[in-house]
């Protein structure tokens, strides 16, 4: 085996946590041939109270370190003096500034609206409505009570969202789509936009169809996604709309979640994949839960490690994807896209399907 790879690998809660233990199957060294060490931090609710958030930080130091993590889905509590989500302190922690998820088509799985390209929702990973400081003015409960929210957004972050959504919107032939409410928010939200034609500027050779966010939620649905698309996106824009393209593939659960950090070129320092659904607490000890996007999740970091360490770990990257899409299209199916597998039998299977692929590639030479 080359030398290994440190993954940081972030605990969390519920069948959030179950889901990546099963998961990590797909990382083990003797399946992929590549030496791979997990470095584990808790992140479950019960540690993070314990430790007041300094596990959170700690993982964020090792992931800047190490340049690559996969996290588990956490619980956020609701009390005002509690611990809150983790998501604020790892983003800040590596300095991320975009998230990317990709809703795909899963095979012989019917995806709504006709929608067969895929289509990636590239957000601020930070700033807009979810940095926000809020507070009330006037008698609680009253008539005339007031409700205040200021929210902001830097240039650098619109340029990273702008830049990233159009070399992806490259690599992939796709065409970038969308964009805010620049016409109502020309100050603020224009922002991005002044960001996104900038880009469109500097990579003439991607088509761009700039599209105000109400349209754009209506065109997902009639008829603009006759070819694969790129939708870059404030932060909360982005969150609701990949919780609206996700589904349309089939499940929030078919698809990983990207959190990336960039040197001033846009290269890539640190990638963090994980989940985009939560903890699913009903289905907790059922062995029901779909693990399909933590495994692609695996599949993504792998894809990420590779940019540093060489083409075998996009080789195995490539193993996991194909083999957890080969599982789906078998038949081998989790009960929320239509089937009777289980979270364990689903992941033995995907980690069949990589093993007999290695063997297959390794005949081939």
């Amino acid at each position: 085996m080359s030398d290994p790879i440190k993954i940081v690998v972030l605990d969390g809660d519920e069948t959030g946590q179950e889901l990546l233990e099963q998961s990590l199957r797909v990382l083990d060294s003797e399946l992929l041939g590549q030496e791979i060490l997990l470095e584990h931090y808790d992140l479950s609710l019960e540690n993070r109270r314990a430790t007041g958030n300094a596990v959170v930080h700690e993982a964020a130091a090792a992931m800047r370190e190490a340049g690559l993590g996969i996290k588990a889905a956490t619980i956020t509590p609701e009390g005002k003096e509690d611990v809150g989500t983790p998501n604020a302190i790892v983003r800040e922690g590596i300095g991320g500034k975009v998230i990317v998820r990709t809703g795909r088509r899963l095979p012989g799985i019917p995806p709504m609206a006709g929608v067969h390209y895929p289509i990636s929702v590239v957000r601020m990973a930070v700033e807009d409505a979810y940095g926000a400081k809020q507070w009330r003015e006037g008698e609680a409960g009253a008539a005339d009570e007031v409700a205040y929210r200021t929210e902001h957004i830097t240039r650098s972050t619109c340029h990273a969202v702008s830049e990233f959504a159009f070399r992806t919107a490259k690599r992939m032939d796709a065409r970038v789509y969308g964009g805010p409410k620049w016409t109502v928010s020309a100050i603020y939200e224009g922002m991005l936009k002044e960001e996104m034609d900038a880009a469109a500027a500097r990579h003439p050779d991607v088509e761009y169809t700039p599209v105000l966010i109400d349209a754009t939620y209506a065109g997902l649905i009639s008829g603009a996604t006759d070819k694969t698309l790129v939708i870059p996106a404030l932060n909360r824009d982005g969150d609701c709309l990949s919780d609206l393209v996700l589904p349309m593939f089939g499940s929030i659960a078919g698809a990983e979640s990207i959190l990336l950090s960039f040197d001033e070129d846009y290269n890539t320092l640190v990638a963090m994949a994980e989940a985009p659904h939560g903890t699913a607490p009903a289905l907790l000890g059922k062995d029901l839960a779909n693990p399909l996007a933590m495994i692609l999740a695996c599949g993504a970091i792998l894809n990420y490690a590779s940019e540093q360490h060489g083409p075998a770990l996009e080789r195995a990257s490539r193993a996991v994807y194909e083999a957890a899409l080969e599982t789906v299209a078998s038949g081998v199916k989790t009960f929320d896209l239509g089937g009777s597998a289980g979270t364990t039998d689903f992941t033995t299977a995907v980690v069949e399907r990589i093993a007999t692929k290695r063997e297959v590639w390794s005949a081939l030479g």
